[in-house]
């Protein structure tokens, strides 16, 4: 028989608060134009963003994801030293060590908090949240702070007609912390490595080491090109509407509820037009509210969720309380969905 005590967590999870930053700089398609051959209405028609924001030299990844931070824990109504975790979801914080997220914690005043930093691209809220949820239930801590933040302004190549309109920058984060009844339902989440060609970085890091400089891409001033996201557009956007609904209706199965009992359904911000055939093929109620907020914000991957959250929940457009599907889903291919209580 195991001499281990078992675990003193909580019966179960929520979210209690939420916050989020947008950099200052609002950055409209024209300034996107002034670098491909395209168009405002094409641009609009094709993704639905009519402008997004791009971070200034102070808005670092740290900078902004702390700003998130503190507006979540003012939300929840703790003190940042009851934070027992602290979660960051990120693809573009370049110091490969140390975490992000230990600067975070340590900014942010918390009582040594456990840190670390998860990469799993637009789907990385969605698994953040499910690992906030199994320390919270299972007890290695009371209350964690969730990451998604971004600067994909420094990973756009600005010479791609097919990605240089798509990226914004900015951080949203969660409180997650103790509840008596279900708040979070179970997350089907999952990845599909063997497409994992359709969503990447252009150039590995190690190919910047001397020697391989004169084999990378250059750009229309022969400039050696940074790394930057490249995707194939249409096999996204066919894996995205068709698998993508299935898996959302995955999590509505497994959180025991239909789509007349949802009050708000906030996808990743990948597109507007993924989204409103998510929403058909779903076949969501009128009542039901969607976060449309790529329109203003862009594609912020990880950050992208919770920060429509907070907008949704800023404007009056969803309630606290309400039950809301989120999904993420992007590069790996991966994925994550799950049925949350509003804060």
């Amino acid at each position: 028989m195991s001499k281990i005590q078992p675990s003193k967590g909580a019966p179960y999870a929520r979210i209690l608060g939420v916050g989020g930053y947008r950099p200052t700089r609002v950055v409209p398609n024209e300034v996107i134009l002034e670098r491909i051959d395209s168009s405002d209405e094409w641009i609009r028609s094709r993704s639905g963003i009519e402008t997004r924001h791009w971070a200034g030299p102070e808005e670092t990844v740290a900078a902004m994801s702390v700003e998130a931070a503190g507006k979540a824990i003012a939300d929840s109504g703790i003190d940042a030293g009851q934070i027992g975790a602290v979660v960051v979801s990120t693809v573009s914080h370049f110091s490969q060590t140390p975490a992000v997220a230990t600067e975070i914690a340590d900014k942010l005043g918390t009582n040594k908090a456990a840190a670390f930093d998860i990469s799993a691209g637009c789907a990385g809220f969605g698994y953040g949240l499910t690992l906030a949820k199994g320390m919270v239930v299972e007890g290695s801590a009371e209350y964690v702070l969730v990451i998604g933040v971004e600067r994909l302004s420094d990973l756009t190549d600005l010479e791609d007609r097919a990605t240089a309109f798509l990226f914004g920058d900015g951080a949203g984060a969660v409180i997650v912390g103790p509840s008596q009844e279900p708040a979070i339902g179970p997350t089907v989440w999952g990845s599909e490595g063997d497409k994992a060609g359709t969503i990447k970085q252009t150039v590995s890091w190690d190919r910047f080491r001397v020697g391989d400089l004169a084999e990378l891409p250059l750009d229309s001033e022969g400039n050696v090109k940074f790394p930057a996201i490249t995707q194939e557009g249409q096999a996204v956007f066919r894996w995205a509407v068709f698998e993508m609904a299935k898996v959302a209706q995955q999590a509505l199965d497994a959180a025991g509820i239909s789509p007349d009992d949802l009050d708000v359904f906030i996808p990743h911000q990948a597109n507007v037009r993924i989204i409103d055939s998510m929403v058909k093929t779903l076949k969501l109620p009128e009542h039901v509210t969607v976060a449309r907020d790529i329109r203003t914000t862009g594609n912020t991957s990880a950050a992208s969720i919770p920060l429509a959250m907070e907008r949704l929940l800023a404007t009056g457009e969803a309630k606290s309380g309400d039950t809301a599907l989120v999904i993420g889903f992007g590069a790996g291919l991966v994925y994550a969905a799950t049925v949350v209580t509003l804060p």
